[in-house]
């Protein structure tokens, strides 16, 4: 199941991909009792567990393939185009914004030279949730810093339950799902980081307002039973920017978790 929010000018809706088509929970009410009680807030949705998250795929997968449901629900103006469709965030309040920096074999390559090795620990640093922002949505250069503004395609994990001091071996237990993420930064700063070494400045040129694009939906961790075998490709007007796979990380998505969790 592809979860999203749609941006309903005011505030958020939740709702999930059909196809190509935006299913609004919002207004299934009529064609589904229990929709009156679906969380509008994607975190309050995701803290409902998998037993929530499976009534809400077999109502899905039945709109995707009874026709006569899904013509109602468009009456209905839960059920529209995508295409028409404005999207938030997938996870437009997260509670945590948590980045692990230098996380691919490749790109620390690319950082260090050939020879490098990895850090004894993973790590990580957070970032601003004001930066967040809908996937396609333009981000705005910041006036002061808008010469090297850069991008990096990030896959990331998100929680749908409480993660803290868990073990390698229930870290997945935790996880909702997977999105992406465009980890903007102004790479001016992190050019006065090398110079100083100040790892501050580095975390600084990525807080701007709208400096991460997240989604365009969350994929359920039952869709993906291997996180380990995924490809990112990040394009910039039409030329592949970024391509690489999740099994060159560093750490393995377990541990990485467990770690962090601590």
């Amino acid at each position: 199941m592809k979860l999203i929010t749609i941006d309903a000018s005011s505030h958020f809706h939740t709702g999930a991909l059909v196809g190509a088509e935006a299913l609004d929970f919002a207004f299934c009410g009529d064609e589904w009792a229990m929709a009156n009680w679906i969380p509008m807030d994607m975190r309050a949705l995701l803290a409902g567990g998998e037993r929530a998250l499976d009534l809400l795929r077999a109502f899905v997968a039945s709109v995707s393939t009874d026709e006569r449901r899904g013509q109602r629900l468009r009456r209905a103006g839960a059920l529209k185009p995508l295409a028409s469709t404005k999207l938030g965030p997938a996870v437009p309040r997260p509670g945590i914004l948590l980045s692990h920096g230098r996380a691919y074999h490749d790109h620390l390559k690319e950082m260090r030279g050939a020879d490098a090795k990895p850090a004894e620990d993973p790590s990580g640093f957070l970032k601003n949730l004001n930066s967040i922002t809908a996937s396609g949505a333009p981000i705005r250069l910041p006036p002061h810093r808008a010469s090297m503004v850069d991008f990096e395609g990030e896959f990331s994990i998100v929680f749908g339950s409480r993660c803290h001091n868990v073990r390698e071996d229930r870290a997945l237990e935790h996880v909702a799902g997977y999105t992406i993420i465009n980890d903007v930064s102004a790479r001016d700063w992190v050019e006065h980081f090398r110079r100083t070494g100040n790892p501050d400045l580095n975390r600084a040129g990525k807080q701007f307002p709208g400096f991460t694009p997240l989604g365009p939906c969350i994929v359920t961790r039952d869709e993906i039973p291997d996180p380990h075998a995924l490809t990112l490709k990040t394009s910039l007007n039409g030329k592949l920017m970024q391509d690489a796979h999740t099994s060159n990380l560093i750490y393995r998505i377990p541990e990485l978790i467990a770690y962090f969790s601590q």
